[in-house]
């Protein structure tokens, strides 16, 4: 062999192997996989529901906890943006040290995060040995359990089982379980006031990977999106009195979004991603319950994002497996609202999120693009929302997420990769500016549940372990 043909054959080799590490940088490897509903056939389908007593178990384990001021009410906090509005200062690197990590629980397979109020952290988990939903009660700063409520259901794995966060205020917590079993309680003594077991009460279909919405607490009011013989409805915290139900005539199903206040030229009202199309419903007035306005352009099988809802009324909707997103524009005049898509694309062209809902933050909106995403698979991306298709910045082929949290607390965003590794940037309109990345959950797997943070204490989880972080300046 001459040395020419050496060299040609080195000069092959090398340009093959360029060309495919190109490719794998650029191409999208999920472009022929099919959507495997994983774990769908557990939900009972077509079997009678279980006869489960709601609230039946309750065990005192302490009332030791040190009262503090903060609060995270809600999934995504009580503005529902996942903004914080606390003033305290949080670290924006750990140093030699690495995080103060206050404390670790085990905890059942799944992905429900925390919901906490002035010291204590609220956590719907699954006992697999007692074949039971509990919701917990810790205390903030020391992770000393000081109740248990629960009631007995049969769950099989399912991806995880629980997979929601309470809804809690001075008064009141509400949970929803993943068969769609509703709980209402004291919310310090945990004391049982009433329950709905939603597939009996409206014959609803429990979502492909049990239920993922959240439930809120309004004014004193638990919002619930039941689907089924009824759409919506609206149950008095302190008597279990329906206050109102939305009809269903479409026969729109339970998503695994959740429901969204959103006050639009004066009116309120709740916004939802059912399975079947998006709505409003009047949230006050003499017609509330009564839907406002309602589309099925957008309509997708599985949806887990809630609607981002910004104030000029544009509607910001997105979902994983192939769905890609679409903007949407509410419109009102004499007080009737129409609603009208502006622009429909699929995940690869622009912002899209598979599991978590897209921050809107100084008019910008910022989210993770999942992995059928073509080059800007896994990155987190800003956008601008006159074209969510334009991308602002990436924050690059070397920086690559999951389908993890992220917020924004103190003029930092965090975000929580799969297997518990914590990023802390720096939010700009500008550019991808990172701070901080370590990994807090050892060997940590599908921490996907979302944050809460109060008083400078952050709670987070993966599949098994929830810890909390004291992120304190002065911790």
């Amino acid at each position: 062999m001459t040395k020419r043909t050496i060299n040609i054959i080195l000069i092959s080799i090398g340009t093959i192997g360029f060309i495919s590490i190109f490719w794998w940088l650029n191409a999208d490897p999920t472009k022929d996989f099919t959507v495997n509903l994983e774990g769908a056939d557990n939900r009972g389908k077509g079997v009678p529901p279980q006869d489960v007593t709601i609230g039946e178990h309750f065990e005192e384990l302490s009332s030791d906890y040190q009262v503090l001021e903060e609060t995270w009410t809600n999934f995504r906090g009580a503005d529902y943006d996942n903004i914080s509005k606390s003033p305290v200062k949080l670290v924006e690197s750990f140093g030699a040290e690495g995080p103060k990590i206050l404390w670790s629980k085990k905890l059942g397979e799944g992905h429900s995060g925390a919901a906490i109020y002035k010291g204590l952290a609220y956590v719907l988990d699954y006992d697999e040995e007692e074949r039971a939903d509990i919701l917990r009660c810790f205390s903030v700063v020391t992770g000393e359990e000081q109740w248990i409520r629960g009631y007995d259901v049969a769950i099989k794995r399912n991806h995880g089982m629980s997979r929601t966060i309470p809804a809690v205020t001075e008064d009141y917590i509400v949970t929803i379980g993943p068969k769609c079993h509703v709980m209402c309680l004291d919310r310090e003594t945990g004391d049982f006031r009433w329950g709905l077991d939603v597939v009996k009460e409206y014959q609803n279909e429990i979502p492909f990977w049990y239920t993922g919405q959240c439930p809120i607490i309004d004014n004193g009011v638990a919002i619930i999106a039941t689907g089924g013989s009824k759409m919506m409805v609206a149950v008095d915290c302190e008597t279990g009195e329906k206050l109102w139900e939305t009809p269903n005539p479409n026969g729109w199903k339970m998503s695994h979004s959740s429901v969204v206040p959103f006050t639009f030229r004066g009116r309120k009202m709740y916004v939802y991603s059912a399975i079947g199309g998006l709505l409003g419903v009047a949230a006050d007035g003499p017609d509330a319950g009564q839907i406002l306005w309602e589309t099925s352009q957008w309509n997708h099988s599985v949806v887990a994002p809630s609607p981002v809802c910004m104030p000029d009324g544009k509607l910001f909707m997105t979902a994983g497996y192939g769905a890609g997103s679409m903007m949407l524009k509410l419109t009102e005049s004499n007080g009737t609202f129409t609603v009208e898509p502006l622009y429909e694309y699929a995940p690869k062209e622009g912002l899209a999120c598979e599991q978590q809902t897209p921050i809107f933050w100084n008019g910008y909106l910022f989210g993770i693009v999942p992995k059928d995403g073509g080059a800007n698979r896994n990155q987190l991306i800003c956008v601008s929302p006159d074209d969510t298709r334009k991308v602002v910045w990436t924050s690059g082929k070397e920086t690559r997420f999951g389908l993890g949290p992220y917020f924004i607390a103190d003029n930092k965003l965090f975000i929580l990769s799969d297997d518990g590794t914590l990023t802390i940037a720096r939010p700009s309109t500008e550019k991808y500016i990172q701070l901080e990345q370590v990994n807090v959950i050892e060997d940590g797997h599908d921490a996907w549940a979302p944050f809460a943070l109060a008083d400078g204490y952050l709670l987070l989880r993966d599949a098994k372990t929830m810890i909390c972080i004291d992120l304190n300046v002065n911790g």
